[in-house]
């Protein structure tokens, strides 16, 4: 199993946490400081660093930046702060997810599962030209989409907009950091992002209430994964 680094300042929840993913076969190692965790990565190498914000020394997104200046290391930013622009700004410093408490630890080993399987895949976590997920196909070389083997017709932003996602399967993506990276535009709010991912379940056969590939994680952000149509 992989090997974890968790920085979490509350005594209680640090233990909590290193016990269950413990029992879950994991390698654990802990610490409660900003400054800890970063000699922790320079130290020794770890698989994936879950990582709370509030810390007693530094805040958790400067020690992001700063951790992002000597290691590549998937991060699973596991805190109570929930607000989106704050959201946008960790995802946008280099934490590959974003997970806000309380969850359950079934939740985070299912977060982390997903960033180690896309830092697996190489360049980044980036998958290849063609991407492939459930019957879903993305060509971004072509710029083709089919499900289940027939093509779908996108607009422009709409196959940008599920090319960004299916990059990422299985990462919750917070609409301001779509905005930003499809649109090339900082966040206002627009409800822009809302619009089109509406109109891209459309074109796939879903609904917000009985989502296919687009799953909208609350307070947190959207995700492209394939689960089983219920009929």
């Amino acid at each position: 199993m992989a090997k974890v680094l968790l920085v979490e300042d509350d005594p209680s929840v640090r233990s909590a946490l290193r016990r269950c993913l413990s029992d879950a076969s994991y390698t654990v190692r802990d610490c409660g400081t900003a400054l800890g965790g970063l000699r922790a990565v320079l130290d020794e190498p770890f698989d994936v660093m879950v990582l709370d914000l509030s810390l007693p020394d530094l805040d958790g997104l400067e020690m992001l930046r700063m951790l992002r200046t000597v290691s590549d290391i998937p991060v699973v930013v596991a805190t109570a702060r929930r607000d989106e622009r704050e959201i946008v700004r960790v995802l946008g410093s280099g934490a590959d997810d974003y997970l806000v408490k309380p969850f359950s630890v079934e939740h985070l080993i299912a977060r982390m599962t997903a960033v180690l399987r896309r830092a697996a895949s190489g360049g980044g976590g980036l998958c290849p030209d063609v991407v492939k997920v459930g019957g879903l196909v993305v060509d971004a070389a072509r710029r083709v989409a089919l499900l289940d083997g027939s093509p779908l017709d996108l607009t422009r932003k709409e196959f940008d907009l599920l090319e960004f996602l299916a990059r990422r399967p299985g990462i919750v993506v917070a609409r301001g950091e779509l905005f930003r990276q499809v649109w090339l535009q900082t966040y206002r709010g627009e409800r822009t992002v809302d619009i089109h991912l509406s109109w891209l379940r459309r074109k796939l056969g879903e609904s917000a209430a009985r989502p296919r590939y687009l799953h909208t994680v609350r307070h947190v952000g959207i995700k492209l994964e394939y689960a089983e149509a219920v009929v």
